[in-house]
């Protein structure tokens, strides 16, 4: 079984290759869709749209000749506004948003929700499946010096959220109540086990 990941995530990438299965990185090229409001559907609805967009592209480069897994998966950080409603977090544009963003969530416990896709094709049975992982994350109280200095680090801008679990910003993530790789970008333990319900060969 050829696997794939649709994502140009270093993050997803080095998750996924705690696995100890080989793999190719093909990144969707495709427009995503943020119309679904709701972050769990949003997530599985991006998710999807990658897969699917991969198998596209295999298909139009005539790659398909064996049966091959496309992996697409997305994460969302949302988390209640001041108005009281949940408010999904992307990559902030600028070092303003990002203030907004680390502001809103500091002091406070915040969702993670990655959807991730499965597609199976050119084999005897072609299969997809969808799913999601939600992780919460508690983060400490911030002083403005605290704030100010986090935001003069680059990670802030490439990630949803405004912050990476992983990096710099950990010092100030209390605790989580869910999985931690789910944060990082990829929720391991519940792909390995979706791929093994598939009867993948993926290692021991």
């Amino acid at each position: 079984m050829h696997f794939i990941l649709a994502s140009a995530s270093p993050r997803r990438k080095e998750l996924l290759g705690h696995m100890g299965i080989p793999f190719e990185v093909m990144v969707s090229e495709t427009e995503e869709n943020f119309s679904e409001k709701n972050p769990v559907l949003l997530t599985e609805s991006l998710s999807r749209q990658k897969a699917e967009a991969v198998v596209q592209k295999m298909e139009q480069e005539q790659r398909g000749c064996g049966p091959y897994c496309v992996i697409g998966a997305d994460t969302v950080v949302f988390a209640r506004n001041v108005e009281g409603t949940e408010e999904i977090l992307g990559k902030p544009a600028d070092r303003s948003e990002a203030e907004k963003m680390i502001t809103m969530l500091q002091g406070k416990t915040h969702t993670v929700c990655t959807g991730v896709t499965v597609i199976m094709c050119g084999g005897p049975e072609e299969r997809t499946v969808t799913f999601s992982e939600q992780t919460k994350v508690y983060v400490a109280e911030m002083t403005d010096a605290e704030v100010s200095g986090y935001l003069d680090t680059d990670e802030p801008y490439d990630k949803a959220g405004a912050y990476g679990i992983q990096g710099i910003f950990s010092k100030f993530i209390e605790k989580i109540e869910g999985d931690y790789f789910n944060v990082v970008g990829l929720p391991v333990h519940h792909l390995y086990q979706v791929l093994k319900s598939c009867q993948f060969d993926i290692g021991s």
